[in-house]
């Protein structure tokens, strides 16, 4: 955003002749159209900034092995770019001497709300950082590795997630069916039937789903969309939840570390109990690896999520679980003991009460 504010101010200060127009901050919402023109295909990794990087392999020899993801034609999309006229989608600069101070004055005051001095995202940026042709017969298909960076410290690592071309394109059928309306501005790449697993096709179709997941989260009707949560979050949570059935404790502690962060940068909540779910798989992942602290951790921020829900069916595995890491550490566990042990008086939990491991087991994750 900073290296575009300055291009402007450039241009302004040199003084453009006043017929040329400056982005007004709705068109800046919706930046270019998702699909590049034929002619641009040359330099594409370059035009990325360098940040793609890609394998590729000839797509002559194996296209007719591609799998479900590429294989049909599908329409055209949607009309490219934001949906708005030359005229909507520029306001004209002032006249003359005034145009350069005012634009500056404008730009920086903007720049300065928006950064507060500092480069953190207001809202959460994509980049694909590498795309990868997986071939695993007799399928084959491209895995595109997506950096999702949200508000938060400058040193913070963004999330990474992995997916298929079907999982965008499924994602853009179901919001196209939910939300026509807001939907039909936003473009999404085509399927091709060959050529699918060229560095070319990679590169643009890497850019275009970087460039759909910002239109959708430039809407707020969009963005707060079930299924744009499920997108970024359940896929992580049930091959986490995977590996913690089957011992696999390390691999699945990333992918529940993953998934929480997503849900804090989503900023609304995936599920109803997603975020109660994430803190057990992480709990049971810490305590399996020795880490008690970090575990009790996890269950005091759930035991804050829950507050007086006493009929929550996680809240008494939580409180057992804290009582537990509490004594193992020395620590006090006389508040979590004692309204555990009302609980049981009640007859609103067993005695014991399930553990998080097994309830984290018998979850169904949809």
């Amino acid at each position: 955003m900073a290296s575009r504010l300055l291009h402007r101010l450039r241009h302004a200060l040199a003084g453009d002749g006043p017929g040329e127009a400056a982005a007004s901050p709705e068109a800046e919402q919706f930046p270019e159209s998702s699909e590049l023109e034929d002619d641009d295909a040359e330099g594409l990794s370059s035009r990325l900034s360098g940040t793609l990087s890609f394998t590729s392999v000839e797509d002559d020899e194996d296209d007719e092995d591609e799998d479900e993801d590429d294989a049909e034609a599908g329409p055209d999309p949607l009309p490219l770019g934001d949906g708005t006229s030359g005229e909507d989608a520029e306001r004209s600069l002032p006249p003359d001497g005034q145009r350069g101070s005012q634009l500056l004055a404008r730009q920086l005051q903007d720049f300065w709300k928006k950064s507060r001095n500092t480069l953190t995202p207001q809202r959460l940026l994509f980049e694909v950082t590498s795309a990868n042709v997986v071939k695993d017969p007799p399928s084959k298909y491209v895995l595109y590795t997506l950096a999702v960076i949200g508000p938060g410290p400058p040193d913070c690592q963004p999330a990474q997630i992995s997916r298929r071309y079907s999982d965008f394109e499924r994602l853009h059928r179901n919001l196209q069916r939910q939300f026509r309306g807001p939907m039909a501005a936003i473009s999404f790449p085509r399927k091709r039937l060959r050529r699918n697993f060229t560095a070319e096709t990679i590169a643009r179709r890497s850019r275009a789903f970087e460039q759909f997941l910002g239109h959708l989260q430039a809407v707020p009707e969009l963005r707060h969309a079930p299924d744009l949560q499920d997108f970024f979050v359940l896929p992580e949570l049930r091959r986490a939840q995977s590996l913690t059935c089957t011992g696999l404790y390390r691999e699945a502690l990333a992918l529940w570390a993953t998934a929480w962060q997503l849900q804090a940068q989503l900023g609304t909540p995936s599920g109803p109990d997603r975020p109660l779910l994430t803190l057990a798989g992480l709990a049971v992942c810490h305590q399996e690896l020795e880490d008690p602290g970090e575990a009790r951790a996890c269950c005091e921020k759930a035991l804050q999520l829950l507050g007086d829900k006493s009929l929550h069916p996680l809240l008494a595995p939580f409180l057992e679980a804290h009582v537990r890491l509490s004594w193992r550490l020395g620590l006090d566990k006389r508040q979590s003991e004692a309204r555990l042990q009302a609980l049981q008086e009640a007859g609103l939990t067993p005695t014991p009460p399930p553990s998080l491991k097994e309830l984290l087991i018998k979850e169904v994750l949809d």
